[in-house]
Formats: structure tokens, C-alpha cells, sequence
């Protein structure tokens, strides 16, 4: 009499039952009966090498799982035949159309030093994210080489970022980072405390980083930055951040000088926020063009907000969003030309020359007057 489907679950879960009775229940037409033999431990190692070709996923995934398990036990130097018939399926698994099996391998082998190279190679190039980022992440078998052709090739759209959060990357495998890597990549890169970068690499972001603020604050925090990338930095990030670099204990004694020098002029622009300007207000663009030269912020924002009659707080707004749009409008309606709004930019905003905007034919003002008021009036209904 053929026996009920319960009946054919149970035996193909029960460890005792035999070789002969696990093998034909592989080709059971119920994926109930071959599933339950997918988690039985004892099911011989043909046996589950035939689950690892079956029609369902589900099963597929199963053994995928098991035998996952069972791979710590078969790094051991010499094999049996049966760990060799165990690693073959494997292998085999990780290069299943399905990809919850092969992330079920790889989260399996992630960490070993002894499964096939060539697995590794296989899973870390996967177009599914799933199954490359645990092996690119955690594989002592990838060498700088490998990561460095992962970046160049990307099969996956998180490869790069898998490659950005290792640990201990090799400077050569960031600099490959950098020159392909999108912004959220170089911000993982930078996040990554282990990661070996060069000086010159940093010097780079650093000057880049004008218009990346979210990099701003792990540049900062680098373990190492040449004189450099601090002087550059210091230009750019927000007060918060540039206390941070001020209190780096490896600065050269005459960059901290400089670095100091700096932070109390941006200090005293700040406690002056609410002060009436001491200035008589006859000032004109000529003195304001005389501060942006001396580098005197705090001169110049209280010249510009007398001239265009706004408190010295929507001057200290816009430079604090680094407004080139809402610095460019305080210049038109102060009625001088862009000449001023452009050294506004740089000296107020920290802006470097390539971002600020400049005048179009005559030096005419690149905004419409429309655009301009409606800069002015966000500027001072947040600075009241």
C-alpha cells in the first residue's frame, strides 16, 4: 500500500531511517516530504547533493542552510570523502539561480580560510547584494588585488560600499575607491576608521569636501591629516567641527597658531550676532572691498548689513547656510556691484572660487530680482 504524505514527512525527518528509503524520498513528488529531508542531518551526502539540484527554491535554500552549517567541520585540513562530496555541493550552491540560496552560502563562508578560493572569488563578484556584501565585507581569502577588481567592476550595486566597510583596507584598494566611488561611497571610505587612505588621497577629499558636508565630520575625526588637509578644512566645516580640529593633539605648532588665529575671528562674528554695529554707516563698497582684503569677516558683515539696511543676524545667517544666493541678494540690495557679492561669498560663506556665484555680462547680478527678495525676506524673518 503507498504510503500517506505524513507518513513520508515523518520517515524523511527520522534519523533512523535508511540510506536506501532517504535517496528515493529525494525524488518525493511532495516539496513537504523533500523539505522535511532537506533539514534531516543524517541524509546521506548523495542524497543531499540531488536535493541541491531540486525544482523548488525552498528546498534548494534548505540544504543551502544545512550544509552552511556543517562547513566549520570541513576546513580541517584533510577530508573525508564525504566532507569532499559536502564541499562539492557547496560549491555548486553558491552558484544557484536562486539568490537566497547563495546568500545562504555565503553568510556560511563569509569568514573561512579554508573553502575553495574560487567560491570566494564567485560570491563576492554576485550581482545581488545580499550574497557579495558578507563575503567582500568579512573573507580573509580576498587579497588588495581582488577588492581593487571588485571596485573597477561593481558587479553589484553595493559592491563598492561592501568594499568602503571592510576592515583594514589597504591604501591602494581606497585610492581605487575614490576614483570610481560615488559620494556615498567616499563617505562610507571616511567612516571607516581601519581603512588605510594616503595623505595626498585625504588632501584631495579635503579640497573636495566643499561640497560634501556629510564628509566633513569623519575628515575631521581621520586618525591622521597632513597640515594640508587641516588648513583647508578649517576654511570650510561648520564652528562645531572646527573646535573638533582645533583639539587634535597632532597639529604642528604653527598650523594650531594659525588654526587658533582663526577660530577667534569666527568667534567674534558670532558673539557680535546681536550687537549694533559700530560702524557710523557711511561706509562704502570701497571699505567693504577693504575688509573682504584684510580678511576682517566681522567688518564686512556689519558694513553689508548697514548698507542694505537688515539686521547683522541675516548677515550671519547666510553666511552660516553658506548662502551664495542669499549673500549675492544683501550685496543688491546694499546697491554695490557683484564684484562685492563675489568677495562676500569666499570671505562670509567660505566658499571656494569654483562654487561662488559669479556676474554675468557686465558684471550684471546672475539672480532675478524676484529671486533676490524672496532671499532677503527668508534671511530676515530668520533672523528676528
Amino acid at each position: 500500500m503507498e504510503l500517506d504524505e505524513t507518513t513520508r514527512v515523518r520517515l524523511s525527518a527520522r534519523s533512523g531511517t535508511t540510506p536506501e528509503v532517504l535517496r528515493k524520498l529525494a525524488a518525493d513528488p511532495s516539496v513537504t516530504v523533500r523539505a522535511a529531508l532537506a533539514l534531516n542531518s543524517a541524509t546521506p551526502a548523495e542524497t543531499d547533493a540531488a536535493l541541491a539540484r531540486d525544482p523548488d527554491e525552498r528546498v534548494r535554500t534548505l540544504i543551502a542552510r544545512k550544509l552552511g552549517a556543517l562547513a566549520p567541520s570541513l576546513s580541517s585540513g584533510a577530508r573525508t570523502r564525504l566532507q569532499r562530496e559536502t564541499l562539492e555541493t557547496l560549491t555548486s550552491l553558491a552558484g544557484d539561480e536562486a539568490a537566497r540560496v547563495r546568500a545562504a552560502i555565503a553568510d556560511a563562508v563569509k569568514d573561512m580560510a579554508d573553502v575553495p578560493r574560487a567560491m570566494i572569488l564567485r560570491l563576492a563578484g554576485d550581482e545581488s547584494v545580499m550574497v557579495c556584501e558578507p563575503v567582500i565585507r568579512f573573507s580573509p581569502l580576498l587579497t588588495p588585488e581582488d577588492l581593487v577588481a571588485l571596485v573597477a567592476a561593481a558587479p553589484s550595486a553595493g559592491t563598492r560600499l561592501a568594499v568602503a566597510r571592510r576592515a583594514s583596507l589597504d591604501p591602494g584598494v581606497s585610492d581605487a575607491l575614490v576614483a570610481n566611488g560615488t559620494d556615498d561611497v567616499i563617505l562610507a571610505l571616511l567612516m571607516n576608521g581601519s581603512a588605510g587612505i594616503r595623505e595626498a588621497t585625504l588632501d584631495a577629499l579635503a579640497e573636495r569636501s566643499a561640497g560634501h558636508s556629510a564628509w566633513h565630520a569623519p575628515l575631521v575625526r581621520r586618525p591622521a591629516l597632513s597640515a594640508r588637509a587641516v588648513v583647508t578644512l578649517s576654511r570650510i566645516v561648520a564652528d562645531h567641527l572646527l573646535a573638533v580640529l582645533a583639539e587634535r593633539g597632532d597639529l604642528a605648532p604653527d598650523v594650531a597658531l594659525e588654526l587658533r588665529a582663526y577660530m577667534s575671528a569666527r568667534l567674534d562674528l558670532s558673539l557680535r550676532d546681536d550687537e549694533p554695529p559700530g560702524l557710523t554707516g557711511t561706509q562704502t563698497e570701497a571699505d567693504l572691498l577693504a575688509a573682504a582684503r584684510d580678511g576682517d569677516s566681522a567688518k564686512a558683515a556689519e558694513i553689508l548689513a548697514l548698507a542694505a539696511d537688515v539686521p547683522l543676524s541675516a548677515v550671519r545667517r547666510a553666511a552660516t547656510l553658506r548662502s551664495a544666493k542669499g549673500l549675492v541678494s544683501l550685496v543688491w540690495k546694499a546697491g554695490f556691484t557683484m564684484t562685492s557679492a563675489y568677495a562676500m561669498q569666499i570671505l562670509l560663506a567660505r566658499l571656494p572660487p569654483g562654487m561662488a556665484l559669479e556676474g554675468g555680462s557686465g558684471n550684471s547680478f546672475p539672480l532675478s530680482a524676484q529671486e533676490m527678495r524672496w532671499q532677503l525676506d527668508f534671511l530676515s524673518d530668520g533672523g528676528r
